[in-house]
């Protein structure tokens, strides 16, 4: 027997296999950025009902003074209205945990039943795979409601930014329980850092109408006008950034994946898929 659930996470699904991603991305990138005056704001007011979005933790709370919608979604908070845990590792957004783990050699969990490959999810680089295999792995999806800034999990120096284009299904649950190797597919950002505990990578992957992602120190890094892996050196002049720091941002909803090497963190054991997390909320201790 079918079960229901899985059939209609099918049925949410199949479409997004024809669905023009890209030329949907770039219309939406276009609107979000519109300066539509008073339609702006009564979006960006029925988007804060909708989305139950509690404007008084932004450092500007007046939706009237947001010219665009991206200005409103990308929004910075109030300097405490995330604080940062002193001790270990902190999530570096704001959303729901949807696996959090060991890596299996080279295989990351998806969803139950459903493995990818880190390879594939670094886009093939074998330098970058050897770094992380073994290691650990937090996946974490922001919905549309959430902040959108991502910040350091700990204390770093940016090394190496690597952007792999690809398709951008959507993230949200129904999709990721049913698309194979969905983050390995979609349109994605990865940086790296070096910590005093070993490497560390963040991985921003793209959805759909989310094809841009801005880095703090490189902005508009994706989309490309290409169809090629693109891979930089982080400048040296960045140095050491400190935790909590600002690393870039989505301009719209998608999910952010951290990475760390073999026997470097240990997760909390009060934190599982489906927990919500804070930016500066505790995630994991340091080994």
């Amino acid at each position: 027997m079918i079960n229901k659930e899985i059939f209609l996470n099918y049925m949410f699904s199949l479409p997004q296999y024809v669905l023009p991603h890209h030329a949907l991305s770039k219309v939406m990138f276009k609107l979000t950025r519109a300066k539509m005056g008073g339609l702006t704001h009564t979006l960006i007011r029925k988007f804060v009902k909708s989305y139950a979005v509690d404007m008084s933790l932004a450092q500007e709370p007046d939706i009237n003074k947001y010219q665009t919608f991206n200005e409103f979604f990308t929004r910075a908070l109030k300097p405490d209205a995330r604080p940062i845990a002193p001790e270990g590792i902190i999530s570096p957004v704001d959303g729901v945990i949807s696996q959090i783990g060991d890596i299996v050699g080279e295989g990351l969990l998806q969803a139950k039943g459903r493995f990818y490959s880190l390879n594939s999810l670094l886009g093939g680089r074998e330098d970058l795979t050897k770094q992380f295999r073994n290691g650990s792995f937090c996946t974490i999806y922001l919905s549309p409601r959430d902040y959108h800034r991502i910040h350091l999990p700990f204390a770093a120096q940016p090394k190496t930014i690597t952007h792999v284009p690809g398709r951008l299904f959507s993230v949200n649950p129904k999709t990721v329980n049913v698309v194979n190797n969905l983050f390995a597919r979609n349109e994605r950002v990865i940086v790296t850092f070096e910590t005093e505990f070993g490497a560390m990578a963040l991985i921003m992957v793209g959805a759909i109408f989310v094809g841009s992602v801005d880095l703090a120190w490189l902005p508009n890094v994706a989309p490309s006008k290409n169809n090629e892996i693109n891979h930089w050196l982080a400048s040296e002049e960045l140095g050491v950034l400190s935790k909590g720091a600002e690393v870039g941002r989505f301009n719209m909803g998608s999910t952010v994946i951290a990475l760390f090497g073999e026997k470097q963190v240990q997760w909390l054991s009060n934190l599982g898929a489906g927990d919500s997390l804070q930016m500066g909320q505790a995630l994991a201790k340091k080994l």
